[in-house]
């Protein structure tokens, strides 16, 4: 207790209730190509409807990463996902079609965010790839904007127009167009009917299609194309009238023109009413109206980039301004978006993410597309790491349309790897429907071999085998791409390669429960490294708190108190058969208490999974008794 300088009472508590804290046993990670999203920042998926959502549709050039992502999903709850990225070709959609990579939302704020971008326009892509180049945006700056009059002169009467026209000729003045855009709805029978303008040019030429008659002589009508969308024009603030401001509303929408997300073009998918170009702007609620940090900070679509053409004091504080009126909107197809060319140094950058146990918590690392190096480098992650594995598969042409060769393939594959207790390898690819594209693909089994361990772990335990015909089943499978026989197993399981077999009436199910050590040990079984991690990490992680304390007897059987209650609850879970914890001064001697350490010595006996069976059939006279036959065969 503290020293007192004078009598008084101090009150202190001892807290000795600390537990061994349980840990994510069932978490995925795996890095790969993806055609929307986030660059190079760890995303937490639930489901495959988060998947689609947040990372966009499987097409013919990443679907191998997609799809090993979706089928660990259809197992478990828990991914973290990172896309790949090439720096010099992958870039984001922008207004002005000008390509820019804006990684994630701290490149945004590192890189964008503080100033305008003139050359890029109004507003850029979310997320880099050719999936912006399917947005539209358009501005609606004012009242004016949204619904006016074109000034009724004879430059501005409809020319030389027929009922039914496509063409409208506003005759000989530029003037006449320039509050006119692509898109514009045009009306010149006082607004019962419209036509959608296609183009303006220099010579004040409106090319549209018409959706109704079209009045000779009649004066041009015009509102914003996207007006029915919002129904009022945009006009001042409450905030910025009790500031004497005025002119500060706006209304922004985001459309899917070509269909990539929705499914449907010209689909709405995000609008932003009466949001306000002062920088100060509050809503009623007290929440900023500012229409820059409005759509930074819930859109799902689209960055601020720059302010729309031909504005002023936009992005600045309300007092006594008067917002630029703008006559006409900004709208614009966005494009230059591009996915970029996803190789082997890209994947490999986004998987360092993950290196270092302290960077991102997961216990399942899926490789995807079986490849050599992703594969030797991903061994190397988790072998750093000490507290989760990686599922690989073979290549795609060690198992599809390689007949009679697959096992020397695979065998071939086998032999370039580093031979690792943190690593599973399994023997090849399904085939399966794609339901975004109605094709059916052959995809790795490395996401469905991790789903497996997620699912035993959330029906058993970790240190449970995830093979066999109780755990192994394959989810959403046609066919496998090569089912192998049992010689063509034993060739395999011997180098600690995993069969997934077909069994008639029995399944699709992973045969197997090796690692890639290649040495007996008990560590060449998945259940059994499984099992370590978890009492590695657990036990460590509990540990901390002896940190900064003394060496003692105390601590030591503090310690002792700790560790025993949680190895008794794995042995009665059937993970170990007996364990001891030695934790005093036979192995904390002088020497380790002087130089500042502190040992705890575990030995743990770990349960067996049964990998092969003999059954013994003995045929025996009527008259013979058991008692004294058994046990001499």
């Amino acid at each position: 207790m503290a020293f007192q300088l004078s009598p008084g009472l101090n009150i202190s508590e001892i807290d000795l209730t600390t537990i061994v804290p349980s840990i994510a046993t069932s978490t995925g990670g795996i890095a790969g190509n993806f055609s929307w999203g986030p660059v190079s920042e760890v995303v937490t998926i639930s489901d495959e409807v988060r998947l689609v959502d947040g990372f966009g549709k499987p097409n013919s050039t990443n679907y191998e990463y997609w799809f090993s992502a979706a089928n660990f999903l259809a197992y478990a709850s828990n991914l973290k996902v990172v896309r790949a990225a090439n720096t010099t070709s992958t870039f984001n959609a922008t207004a002005n079609g000008v390509g820019a990579l804006i990684k994630n939302e701290d490149d945004y704020d590192s890189n964008w965010e503080a100033s305008a971008n003139t050359s890029l326009g109004p507003f850029g892509a979310r997320c880099p790839g050719d999936a912006g180049n399917t947005l539209r945006i358009s501005i609606c700056p004012s009242t004016q904007a949204f619904s006016a009059n074109l000034t009724v002169t004879d430059s501005l009467r409809a020319n030389a127009v027929t009922s039914g026209a496509t063409v409208i000729n506003v005759n000989g003045s530029v003037n006449a167009a320039a509050n006119l855009v692509a898109g514009d709805l045009v009306s010149v029978d006082g607004g019962s009917s419209f036509v959608r303008v296609a183009s303006v040019n220099a010579t004040a030429i409106v090319t549209a299609t018409a959706v109704g008659t079209v009045v000779v002589g009649t004066a041009i009508l015009r509102k914003w194309q996207y007006a029915d969308q919002f129904g009022v024009a945009p006009g001042t603030s409450d905030y910025v009238s009790d500031n004497n401001g005025s002119g500060d509303e706006l209304h922004v929408i985001v459309v899917d023109e070509d269909g990539t997300f929705s499914g449907v073009a010209n689909t709405v998918l995000e609008k932003y009413a009466f949001v306000s170009k002062a920088s100060d702007a509050l809503t009623n609620e007290g929440a900023s109206n500012f229409y820059k940090t409005v759509i930074n900070s819930k859109s799902k679509y689209i960055w601020w980039l720059n302010h729309q053409p031909g504005s002023s004091n936009w992005g600045t504080s309300s007092v006594a301004k008067t917002y630029t009126n703008i006559n006409a909107p900004f709208s614009a197809s966005m494009t230059g978006g591009a996915d970029g060319t996803i190789g082997n140094t890209e994947i490999l950058a986004a998987y360092t993410i993950f290196a270092g146990e302290d960077a991102v918590q997961l216990s399942l690392l899926i490789s995807g597309p079986g490849n050599t190096t992703v594969a030797t480098n991903l061994i190397s992650l988790v072998e750093s790491r000490k507290d989760c594995m990686v599922f690989l598969s073979p290549p795609k042409s060690s198992v599809v349309n390689n007949a009679g060769n697959e096992t020397t393939s695979i065998l071939s594959f086998r032999a370039g790897l580093t031979n690792s207790s943190y690593a599973v390898l399994d023997s090849g690819y399904k085939y399966q429907y794609d339901k975004y594209n109605d094709v059916y693909r052959y995809v790795p089994l490395n996401g469905d071999i991790a789903g497996v361990c997620a699912r035993t772990d959330q029906e058993r335990d970790p240190w449970y085998s995830p093979g066999g015909l109780t755990r192994g089943n394959i989810k959403n499978i046609i066919k496998l791409s090569w089912n192998p026989s049992k010689s063509n197993r034993d060739s395999l399981y011997v180098q600690g390669i995993n069969p997934v077999v077909t069994f008639q009436g029995e399944g699709t199910i992973l045969f197997g429960d090796k690692t890639l050590l290649n040495r007996p040990s008990v560590f060449d079984r998945i259940n059994v490294r499984r099992l370590f991690i978890v009492l590695e990490t657990t036990i460590a992680r509990a540990a901390r708190s002896t940190m900064f304390e003394f060496n003692d007897q105390f601590t030591r059987a503090q310690f002792v108190n700790l560790v025993e209650p949680f190895l008794r609850d794995v042995k009665g879970r059937r993970g170990i058969t007996d364990f001891r914890v030695v934790c005093d001064a036979t192995n904390n001697t002088a020497d380790i208490v002087d130089n500042n350490q502190f040992v705890g010595d575990l030995y743990i006996k770990p349960a067996r999974s049964i990998n092969f069976i003999q059954l013994n059939f003995v045929a025996v006279r009527t008259g013979v008794n058991f008692e004294e036959i058994v046990g001499k065969f």
